[in-house]
Order: structure tokens, then sequence, then C-alpha cells
């Protein structure tokens, strides 16, 4: 009995023996990957857990804050588990240095597992995070379009569409202020072919890099706030450009100019956007393109109105000139500051302040939504039944390092830096494999409508201009070996050439010369007097005992000629205004009006169509009958002809250009939208400066090349539209 007995202690104790070892070693391997993932191999410091099989123990917070195991026979266990070695794990055994925190081999491989373990963990719980935030913004966006349903479409969206409307109307205008100005300008600042060309393009170039930088900036720190920002800077310089008199500052003005109304068609098409329910969309965002037409038309009637007033103007001696074509450039910037202050009483996009987390401040503008349009019905006892709205999962941000104690420029260089990478990221995501396609797709698209587009419109004029100049050639007058003597001219001498004649004591007063041209010339005791010239030379000519004074024939206009005993007496300084070719002014003015006036019915159809037959048939047909219709310049072969085909080709490529602009709105999410849109359009202005280069090129030389490149253009882009997804009917993602 007793022996018995002693078996079964024996065999509890033994029990009970290895269950103390199994949990000893347990605890002493947690223990150890804990303390080596936290201190890396230098801070360690072994905790033994020891286990005991009373039931008195109570856990004991250790200084490191984690907890343990203790009780009163911790020595004796020790002492008995260092007896039981039979069957040890050698990962379990402590080797000479272990306490000094010196790994050994196997030990660092070992580590190097769990930091690619942790990698791999740290991956997965990426990945996870990032389809929690896509699964938000799909709730959202349905969660929204509701949301929309319920504000309904009213008083709200209509002031929003005319003070957006403005913005639009400000990018319409500043596309043509430069060719406007540039017949007046370029007498006033002497400008060369050169940098007359450069000035023409460098507008295309600011609105490139400005569609770019604040599109991006859109996506971070709101429509409303960066579209304040860009008119404002917009503003700023075109104020600055009327009255700069150099052509360097004058330049950088309005590139300056350009990249802050690059802005306003990325910005506003997706704040807009933001706004409308799917039923609505397509319609209004055509509609709201109707205000860069009217920006052309304010422009082009502006500069009827003021450019040819030459009295408009005053002067400060010779250094300070003011003239009407610069308060033609102040008059254009009041659609900005008129859009600036409008702005000023709108509220940020609600669906930007859901995708960043700020919840209360996007239900108040929603509910002001609701109860604005409510109160215009009729209802203003309908009460906003919206409480709570799906909110996006927030990426981390960069903390402000260093706080009050680091200086303030270092703060904000911190923040631009942080903003600048974020701006990049966004970017970079455009290219993902989620969208790649697409975006690649609209790049062509977009690059080939520009091309084409800009390159037709501005080579219209240019071939206007053209044909006008050959018409003026053909009735030039020529005279030959004509000898005149002691004869007072008093009129206006214009479109002759005179070769080898003969002018002996004969005076010209106060006259314009206009188109004269002078060729193996005598001029023997003549007298010049308050001349005032334009396209106007003397070749191989010959001036003996001739006075010139107060006249602008400086000697480039004499042209391998002869001065015997001939003065030049107080010559007029500058380049002098010269309206000479008022009716050209005049036509041009006109032509650009009925070109912008034109696009008024595709811009009516595109509106009315645009969600009856879809995003894709209105890009795709409105392209290909554009294409067919840049056939029919081969026939226009005179100035009516011309602007008649001009006026066709701008109405029907509207529906394009409204149809794309839909399409980039509602392809992208609403956290990369303006980012993508920003940079669509800035190719658009890319590939607008390579089509006037090239088109303007071939001027006066073939009109095969030029057609042929915009149609192809778009042929191309009206065929890769068919491949893009259709997206009526779709929420706003």
């Amino acid at each position: 009995m007793d022996e018995g007995y002693r078996d079964r202690s024996a065999f509890i104790k033994g029990a009970k023996d290895i269950a103390k070892e199994v949990k000893r070693h347990a605890g002493k391997k947690v223990g150890r990957h804990v303390d080596k993932m936290t201190d890396e191999y230098t801070k360690r410091s072994y905790t033994r857990f020891e286990e005991d099989d009373d039931d008195d123990d109570y856990p004991v917070q250790a200084q490191d804050g984690s907890y343990y195991r203790s009780n009163s026979r911790a020595n004796d266990d020790e002492g008995a588990h260092s007896d039981s070695t039979e069957g040890h794990d050698e990962d379990d055994e402590i080797y000479e240095g272990e306490y000094q925190g010196i790994p050994r081999n196997d030990s660092v491989e070992k580590a190097d597992r769990q930091v690619g373990a942790v990698g791999q963990s740290q991956f997965r719980d990426m990945t996870q995070y990032e389809g929690e935030r896509r699964k938000d913004q799909e709730e959202l966006a349905q969660q929204y379009e509701t949301i929309l349903q319920e504000c309904g479409h009213g008083r709200f969206q209509w002031t929003l569409y005319f003070v957006l409307g403005l913005a639009l109307m400000a990018d319409g205008v500043e596309i043509f202020v430069v060719g406007f100005v540039l017949p007046s300008a370029e007498k006033d600042m002497c400008l060369s072919e050169p940098n007359k060309g450069m000035l023409g393009l460098i507008v295309y170039l600011g609105m490139m890099v400005g569609a770019f930088v604040w599109g991006g900036l859109a996506d971070r720190i709101g429509r409303r706030q960066t579209l304040l920002i860009s008119l404002s800077i917009n503003s700023v310089f075109a104020f600055f450009s009327s009255f700069v008199q150099g052509y360097s500052s004058f330049l950088f003005c309005r590139l300056l100019s350009g990249v802050g109304i690059g802005g306003s068609i990325p910005i506003v098409f997706s704040y807009y956007s933001e706004f409308l329910a799917q039923e609505k969309r397509g319609e209004h965002l055509s509609w709201l393109c109707m205000f860069w037409m009217i920006g052309g038309i304010y422009a082009a009637a502006m500069a009827w109105a003021i450019i040819p007033h030459y009295g408009w103007s005053f002067q400060m001696g010779s250094a300070y000139q003011f003239h009407s074509w610069r308060v033609f450039v102040l008059v254009c910037a009041f659609p900005s500051v008129a859009a600036i202050a409008a702005l000023t009483t709108m509220p940020e996009s609600p669906r930007f302040y859901l995708e960043n987390g700020k919840h209360d401040e996007a239900w108040m503008i929603l509910k002001q939504v609701h109860d604005t349009n409510m109160r215009a019905k009729g209802y203003p006892e309908r009460v906003f039944s919206v409480t709570t709205i799906k909110t996006v999962k927030q990426m981390d941000e960069l903390v402000d390092m260093g706080g009050e104690a680091t200086a303030w420029h270092q703060r904000w260089r911190i923040k631009l830096t942080n903003l600048f990478h974020q701006v990049w990221g966004n970017f970079l995501t455009v290219f993902n494999p989620e969208y790649r396609r697409i975006t690649y797709m609209m790049m062509a698209v977009w690059f080939s409508m520009s091309f084409s587009y800009y390159g037709l419109t501005v080579w219209f004029p240019d071939m206007i201009k053209y044909l006008q100049k050959q018409e003026y050639s053909s009735r030039t007058k020529v005279f030959i070996k004509e000898k005149v003597e002691h004869v007072t001219f008093n009129f206006t001498l214009e479109n002759q050439i005179h070769r080898n004649g003969e002018y002996f004591n004969n005076k010209f007063l106060n006259l314009k010369m206009k188109s004269m041209v002078f060729e193996d010339s005598l001029f023997e005791e003549c007298y010049f007097e308050d001349i005032t010239s334009s396209n106007t030379f003397f070749r191989n000519c010959t001036f003996i005992s001739t006075l010139f004074y107060n006249t602008d024939l400086f000697k480039y206009r004499l042209i391998n000629s002869k001065l015997i005993n001939s003065t030049f007496l107080h010559n007029k300084e500058g380049c002098m205004l010269d309206f000479s070719d008022e009716n050209n002014a005049y036509m041009i003015y006109f032509v650009s009006f009925l070109g912008t006036l034109a696009v008024l019915p595709g811009n009516i159809v595109s509106a009315l169509l645009m969600d009856k037959i879809g995003r894709l048939r209105m890009l795709a047909g409105s392209s290909v009958i554009s294409c067919v219709s840049c056939f029919f310049l081969s026939f226009g072969n005179s100035e009516s002809a011309m602007i008649a085909l001009l006026c066709l080709f701008g109405g029907i490529s509207i529906a394009s250009w409204n149809a794309l602009d839909v399409l980039t709105v509602e392809l992208y999410p609403s956290d990369k939208r303006t980012t993508a849109f920003g940079f669509l359009n800035a190719l658009c202005k890319l590939a607008a400066v390579l089509g006037i280069s090239i088109f303007q090129s071939f001027v006066g030389i073939t009109k095969a090349v030029p057609i042929l490149f915009a149609s192809g253009a778009l042929a191309a882009g009206s065929f890769l539209a068919l491949k893009l997804p259709e997206t009526r009917g779709q929420v706003l993602q």
C-alpha cells in the first residue's frame, strides 16, 4: 500500500516537473523574441518566466512595463531547472556572453527572419489599410450620391455655376489677350519676329505649368482655396503686365499670369462636379463650358472697342507710355477679379472634406446646399435628414517636427517638403495598374485633340492674314523712272513701289508712309518733316543735302543707301504705335469674334445630348465629324471661305471638348481627380505649343501638311476614345 502510494506520488511529482519545465521554456522563448525585436540585441533584458503549481501566484509588473509571474520558491525551481538537461533544446541554451548582449550566429539569422516577418506583416497591414480605404471610398460614393439627391438641384448649384463660370471665362480671355495686343505691342516694344513668337507661346507654357501644379495641390489643400490662390496670381500679374514697359518684364508677367490661370479648368470642373447629382452632371458640366466661349467673345469685343482708339492713352516723356492696348490688357483682368470676389462667398467641396476625414465641415455644407435649394423651391420646412456621413480612413500625416523650438522657416520648409511629396506621390498613383491603361489612353486623346484644335485655330487667322497680304500686294502700284521737282507731299503715301526715280527740292510734310518702297532713287535738296512710316524702306538710294526733321526714318530703313551732306534732327524715339493696318486689325477681331460665337450651337447640342447618348459617343462622333471638316479646308482659297470653315470647325469640335472634360472628371476618384485633370490639361497645353509651332511654319507654303496632321490626329483621337469606359449613369467615384 505504502509502495503504491510512493509510486503514485513520484508519478504526480514527475508530471508537475514536466509541466513546469514546459511552461518555463515557453515563457523564455516569448521573452527572448520580444526583447530581440524591441532592443535590437543591444539593450536586451531576458526575463525568465517561472511558474509554480500553487494557485496564489500574482502577476508582477516589471520596470519595462511587461508582466511576469513570481513566487517564493523561485530559487528552488531555478536549481531544479538547471538539473533538467535531458532533451533540452539547443535554442534555449544560454552561452557565455549572452548576458552581455552578444548574439551568436544562429541568433542573428533567426532575428533576420523575424525582421523579414515584421516587414511582411507591415506590408500586409498596408495592403489591408489600402483595401479598407478603397472600401470606404466606395461606400462614400454611394452614400454621397444619395445625399445629393436629397439636396436637390437648385439655387445653390446655379449660384456656384455663375461663380465658377467667371473663373472659366478668365481662362478663355487669357488665351486671346496676347494675340489681340501683339500687332500694337510689337511696335510699342520694338519686337522682333522671334520675340513675337515667344510672346505668343509664353501663355501656353505658363498654363501648362499652372495646370499641373494647381491640379495636384487642389487634391491636398482643397478646391476652393487652390482656385483662390491661382486666380489671385493671375489677377496680380495681369494687372502688372498692363503697366510694365520692357519686353522682358511684360513677358515675365504674362508667364506668371498664365501659371495662375492654368489651374482654373481642372479645378473648376472637379469642384462643380462634386455638387452635381448623377443625372445632372453631364448636362450641367457642358453648360459650364459655355463660359469659355463667353470669355473669348468678351476678349474680342473689348479688343475691337478699345485697341484701335489710340487717343485712349497717355505718356510721360519718352520713357513711359500707356497706350490703348494696355487699357485692353487691364480690362481683361476683370473676370478673374470678379471670380475671386464671388468665390469668397462659396464653401469648399464637401466631397473633399469627406475624403479627408472632416465629417462635420462636410455635413454643414451639405445642409447649406439642402436648405438653400429647399427655400428657393418653397419648402423651407423640409429638414436635412442626414445625420452621419461616411468618411474615408486617412493616411498618416507627417507631424510638425521640432515644435515651437524650430525656426519658422524650417517649419515651413518641412511643411512644403511634406506637401511636395504628398502631391508627387498622389500624381504617381495615377499610373498605378488600376488607372494606368485609362491614363495612357486619356493622354493620347487629350494630346491629339489639342494638337489639331489649337494648331488649326491659330493657323486659320495666320492664313487669313496671308490671304489679305496677298490681296493687298496685288493692288500695289509701281512707278519707274519718274522725275518730280518742287512738289510738296502732305498726304498719305501707301502701297507703292518707286524705281529709278529722281526727286529734286521736294517736301514731305506731316504724312504717313505705308508699305512704301523706293529703289535706286535719288533725293537731292529734299526736306522730310514729321513722318510716320510702316513697312517703308529705301534701297540703294542716294540722299544729297537732305534734311530729316522729327521722323521715324531711322537708318535701318535706309538699306545700302548713301547719305551726302544730309542731316537727321530730333528723330522720333521708340517704336510708335501704327494703325496703318486698322482694317486688318478690325478683321482679326471680327474673325475671332465669329469663330468663338460659332461654338454656341455646339455647346447647346452637347449639353442637351451628353446624358442621353453618352460621353464616348459624343466624343468620338464629334471628333470624326471634325476630321471630315478638315478636308474642306483645301477648298478655302478666299478670305470669306476661310472664315466660314473656321466657324464650322469650331462649332463641331466643341462637343468633343465638352465630352472630354466630363469624361476626365468621372474616370478618376475624388482624391486623384484634379491631379489627373491638371496633368492631362498640362499635356494639352504642351500639344498646343507643338501644334501652333508646326502649323505656323507652313503658312504661305502649303495647306496639305497642316490638314493632314490635323485630320490624322483627330482620327486617332476618335478611335482611342471608343476604347475608354463609358461613365454615363455612374456615381462619382
